[in-house]
């Protein structure tokens, strides 16, 4: 009887695992048709066009902050110098405890005003609007409001304040570059169906170069545990989701960065207020809505990064940011199980959900119960030592390849780091990754699914941030972020030299100083 029960695992890893490696090759070439096919409608005259014209529509940049002072300041001057010639920027203050919305204040000019505030959608209590007596400030916006203990409500209260058509969601601990605004609504423009949500690639901030919110110099961190985040950014984004953008199946555009139409966005109802994976909740309400009142809708994604954000320096804070996600998609597949395996929900239902339902959200388990099958069988002498050693080859020279390849076509594509050390530092990563890094995102996620099981509570900020001061991560580079905030007596910054300069030139090029 055991002999059967092993012969039946054995079938069953094989066919996951052969499976799992075909989804990734057919995406591999989903990826490359959908970028050579967006690199032939992109063209900077077209963004120059775009910047000059009365018809641009206008976007609401959202961006929630929850106990972030050591980065508000720059990255909300990283905000207002995005060139783009209609938008506002919206930072929700969700109830931060310490000197986030005072360093806001003082650093610009900020009082109490009255505004128009309406809840189109609930959320926690909404305190004060605060706006700007400067007029260099006159686009930002602070709305102030009570702790919802998640980022999905802090978005919605963005959401009531915001007055444009599309809204960009983003994170005070993001760096954009100045072009996203141009480069992410021109999938909406140069589409014939209702584009509802666009994404953009991010990448880890860690160990670039920043001078007051300006990404000048782009380079893979230093510190191990986030260039593995890096390479786990790049093969999502640029594989992965660029893949799904082809067949119209985009999973979920990133909180971190997304555009989305925002009447579509509160027609579904919002973010989830509760919700621990509010970009996948959002996205799937969005298309539930189109597919309910029987609306043609596309999800669009670019292969430009857009977005830098410092990630997790440390197993500690990273064991906490993957635990909540991985707690968010368990909760993502229980309000919405509907969906899974539901022929109503089309390309959703049969093809998507199932995909990251027994891909991504089933894979820990498989994968932990195979670690602890296989010490069983290596204790009781059932280990075939003739094929072990060229599964475990197969399967490691698999995962090294895949993550080559999208290196390779990352730097021959963009070509963002400037030197072939950067670039064989992140082949280094990916030979140790699936040693070091994979089993920790493994644990990370049992220990998630168990936290929603059990109904811990996993309150969003909790990210320590080292700030663009620190040069710690940065190997002792001199640091060109300015101050933190707190000196308002100085010299114009980069942030003044770059406020009324316009400059579309390029995917993404930092600027010169």
């Amino acid at each position: 009887m055991f002999d059967i029960f092993v012969k039946i695992y054995e079938y069953f890893i094989f066919f996951y695992a052969t499976s799992l490696i075909l989804s990734y090759l057919v995406l591999a070439i989903f990826s490359f048709i959908a970028i050579n096919r967006y690199k032939s409608y992109n063209t900077d005259i077209d963004d120059e066009e775009l910047l000059h014209s009365d018809l641009a529509p206008g976007i609401s940049v959202i961006a929630p902050a929850y106990n972030e002072e050591k980065t508000i300041i720059i990255n909300v001057k990283s905000l207002l110098t995005l060139n783009y010639p209609l938008f506002e920027v919206i930072i929700v203050n969700d109830g931060s405890k310490d000197k986030t919305l005072d360093l806001l204040i003082k650093e610009f000019d900020l009082v109490e005003a009255p505004f128009a505030y309406v809840e189109k959608i609930k959320t926690k209590p909404y305190k004060r609007t605060f706006k700007s007596t400067n007029p260099k400030y006159e686009i930002l916006t602070i709305v102030d409001k009570e702790n919802g203990g998640t980022k999905a409500d802090a978005f919605n209260a963005g959401l009531n304040a915001s007055v444009f058509p599309y809204y960009l969601n983003t994170d005070v601990d993001c760096i954009l570059a100045r072009n996203t605004l141009t480069k992410m609504i021109k999938p909406i423009l140069n589409s014939k169906t209702q584009v509802i949500a666009v994404g953009a690639t991010l990448r880890m901030s860690n160990n670039c170069e920043i001078e007051e919110g300006i990404i000048t110099r782009v380079r893979p961190p230093k510190a191990l545990i986030p260039r593995f985040q890096e390479l786990e950014y790049i093969r999502s984004y640029l594989l992965g989701k660029m893949g799904w953008e082809l067949i119209n199946s985009v999973p979920n555009v990133s909180g971190g960065l997304g555009m989305f139409d925002k009447d579509v966005a509160i027609k579904a109802g919002g973010y989830g207020a509760d919700s621990h994976a509010e970009d996948m909740d959002m996205m799937t309400r969005m298309a539930v809505h189109m597919m309910n009142n029987r609306l043609d809708y596309k999800i669009g994604y670019i292969p430009l990064s857009c977005c830098w954000t410092e990630g997790p320096p440390n197993i500690s804070i990273l064991n906490r940011q993957r635990t909540r996600w991985a707690s968010g998609l368990f909760q993502m597949f229980s309000d919405h199980r509907k969906v899974l395996f539901n022929p109503n929900y089309k390309r959703l239902g049969l093809i998507t959900f199932p995909y990251i339902f027994i891909y991504e959200f089933l894979a820990p388990i498989i994968e932990a119960f195979g670690i602890l099958f296989s010490i069983f069988l290596l204790l009781y002498g059932y280990v075939n030592w003739n094929f072990a050693p060229l599964i475990l080859l197969y399967s490691y020279t698999f995962a090294i390849m895949i993550s080559s390849v999208v290196i390779i076509w990352d730097q021959m594509t963009f070509k963002y780091y400037n030197t072939t050390r950067e670039v064989l530092t992140l082949f280094l990563t990916a030979l140790v990754e699936p040693i070091l890094y994979h089993p920790l995102i493994m644990f990370f996620s049992l220990k998630g699914y168990f936290s929603y099981i059990t109904s811990r509570e996993l309150a969003w900020g909790t990210m320590t941030r080292k700030g663009f001061d620190s040069d710690e991560d940065k190997g002792g580079d001199k640091d060109s972020s300015g101050d933190s905030g707190n000196n308002t007596d100085k010299k114009p910054g980069l942030f003044d030299r770059l406020k009324n300069k316009k400059d579309s030139s390029g995917d993404f090029e930092p600027i010169k100083t």
